[in-house]
């Protein structure tokens, strides 16, 4: 039992979306294949991973540290006790080998994006969908069948007005989802009041609209669009401040009152933990929204969720960024509350199997081995190529 080989590519994302704070011109991911000695039907088994979005492509970090140190460990040392199959904490352990403490994102991401794809080749290993694997190890067996699912979207786009933005509405709800968030911040506090007011007028209840300012506001412009939005009762006010200005998070909630969601610009247990100490969120109303492969991966976000717990948290407040098979795994193997979807907005990358169906705002859980990115065709057209 031995990791044979581990490889990455970067694929650009060819998106002209915006945000409240940057475009997707430029944006990459890497993929990852992770090669093992396990063969099935004849052929290796392979975990695959991507970067999830958001943050650009890091083979470079991968090639020049992560995947030498593992490569060259000795291989019982990547394994379980068992000696059936690979021990992910130990891969991660051997990946952090040498690694001064802080500065996550240099290297969170390209680590959990590693470890995800040992992920993959675990549960492909043990012949079960990975949420399943997750249960056994981290949810006392507790599986389930679904979960819940919004839709992001409602981004900034030329000629699109808020007409568009109902008819965007509109044609995700037919496709089966019952809360979707909207960006807001990408114009003036007036324009993103019209474009909300409108967008609750069609789907009649606060508890249906969320809305993502992806962490561009200053003190000054966070703190009006709080005096301007607290009164809707949005289902969540997402990202409102810079990642790292608690005091000013603080100060948002409190002016606020609502709910908010963050955390996914955030990589690391620790910081997760300063978070729900000093940035004024309530284990009673807020959500916490890490993005696990970028942020170490699985391991790690498991020792995050019993610090969380520690803080008085509960895994139900906890809907991580990234619409992907990844997540969705995590958020039924965790127990979760729930996860997002950008179907159509990141190319092969966003979305879940090419068979399946929201309902009602629930997601059926996959049941192929591994992630089951082999159930999506157009990305794994990419990831094959590499094994």
């Amino acid at each position: 039992m031995r990791i044979v080989d581990i490889r990455e590519t970067a694929v650009p994302l060819k998106s002209s979306l915006r945000n409240a704070v940057f475009d997707f011109s430029e944006m990459t991911t890497s993929i990852v294949a992770v090669v093992t000695d396990v063969v099935r039907d004849g052929r290796p088994v392979v975990g695959y991973a991507f970067n999830s979005t958001g943050r650009y492509a890091c083979g470079a970090q991968m090639r020049a540290r992560f995947i030498p140190r593992v490569l060259a460990a000795d291989p019982q040392s990547l394994v379980d006790d068992a000696g059936t199959n690979l021990d992910p904490a130990r891969v991660l352990a051997c990946m952090m080998q040498r690694e001064k403490p802080g500065g996550h994102t240099e290297r969170s991401v390209a680590i959990g994006t590693i470890e995800v794809a040992v992920w993959d080749a675990v549960a492909k290993i043990e012949q079960r969908p990975l949420h399943a694997a997750l249960a056994a190890r981290y949810s006392q067996g507790r599986t389930q069948d679904r979960v819940r699912c919004y839709v992001g979207g409602g981004w900034y786009e030329p000629g699109k007005g808020i007409p568009q933005l109902i008819d965007e509405i509109r044609e995700k709800f037919a496709q089966g989802y019952d809360v979707m968030k909207i960006k807001v911040g990408g114009a003036s506090v007036d324009e993103d009041v019209r474009r909300v007011e409108a967008a609750l007028a069609f789907v009649g209840d606060a508890s249906r609209l969320a809305v993502d300012a992806n962490a561009g506001f200053d003190r000054d412009r966070s703190l009006a669009y709080a005096r301007r939005f607290g009164r809707y009762g949005l289902r969540w006010f997402e990202e409102p401040t810079d990642p790292l200005d608690y005091a000013l998070l603080s100060q948002f909630c409190a002016e606020y009152g609502a709910a908010v969601g963050t955390g996914e610009n955030l990589f690391s247990t620790q910081d997760v933990v300063n978070l729900l100490r000093f940035g004024g969120l309530r284990a009673d109303r807020d959500y916490l929204q890490t993005d696990v492969p970028q942020s170490y991966g699985i391991v790690q976000f498991s020792r995050t969720l019993a610090a969380m717990a520690e803080l008085g948290w509960t895994r139900d407040r906890v809907f991580p960024h990234g619409g992907n098979q990844m997540t969705l795994h995590i958020v039924g193997g965790f127990g979760l509350g729930g996860c997002e979807a950008y179907p159509g907005v990141f190319g092969p990358f966003a979305g879940f199997a090419d068979d399946a169906r929201v309902e009602d705002g629930w997601l059926r859980l996959p049941d192929r081995p591994g992630i089951g990115f082999e159930g999506q065709n157009a990305l794994y057209a990419i990831m094959k190529q590499m094994a």
